[in-house]
């Protein structure tokens, strides 16, 4: 299963995602499943490969298991269990860049993770559902140091993930902050065009943004003890 080299998510990575979006049934999948295996499946672990190397290079933390199974290229199959949407693939295909300390059940830790769909590609950085400890330290640096989380959060394009309607217990419901502070995840986003993430230089854009979300994961990682 070798992918020669060129673009990692070009013509033939998103035209079957695509073609998958409309055909999101096992027969075809099955019939397509070679093209699965060389087009997206090789060509994600060959990005996760070269990645690693200059994500390391931001910070020694990050973890990059370029692996078609069991390392940073998620499934492309989803848990339907208990779901109501029964459709049997996922049509994007998700990599993730964990912190090296997360495995010791610390999932609240800082990383990357690169969502790769047509039209919507994005990487994200953060830290998402920090409780108890974790959540309270993300919360009153936010509220103590102002300056360095608006510094921090300067190159994030967009944030997700739910808040409280209300202020948390014993934070000024004015702090000019308090919107943030009032959020339970703090994951933030840099997005990608398609002629970005088709390009063979696009591994220079994902490293650039990962460097340019880096503060805000050096943030997140001094609230929560965790290094960076």
């Amino acid at each position: 299963m070798t992918k020669p080299e060129g673009p990692y998510f070009g013509r033939d990575y998103l035209g079957f995602l695509k073609e998958l979006e409309r055909n999101n049934n096992r027969e075809w999948f099955n019939g397509n499943k070679r093209r699965f295996e060389d087009d997206v499946q090789a060509s994600s672990v060959r990005f996760v490969s070269d990645a690693a190397v200059q994500l390391r290079k931001i910070s020694p933390t990050v973890v990059a298991v370029p692996k078609p199974f069991g390392g940073s290229v998620m499934r492309i199959y989803r848990d339907t269990r208990f779901s109501k949407d029964k459709r049997p693939y996922n049509t994007h295909v998700g990599i993730h860049f964990w912190h090296a300390d997360s495995g010791n059940g610390k999932q609240s830790y800082p990383g990357y993770f690169l969502h790769v769909e047509p039209g919507e590609t994005r990487v994200y950085a953060g830290v998402w559902r920090p409780e108890g400890a974790a959540l309270k330290g993300v919360r009153d640096r936010i509220a103590t140091r102002p300056a360095e989380w608006k510094k921090a959060v300067n190159p994030v394009e967009f944030m997700i993930g739910e808040a409280l309607k209300r202020p948390p217990p014993g934070y000024d419901a004015s702090h000019p902050l308090i919107e943030d502070i009032k959020r339970k995840d703090f994951v933030g986003g840099i997005r990608f065009s398609d002629r970005q993430v088709s390009s063979a230089a696009f591994i220079s854009d994902f490293v650039g943004a990962c460097r340019s979300l880096a503060p805000f994961n050096a943030f997140l990682g001094k609230a929560i003890g965790a290094r960076w």
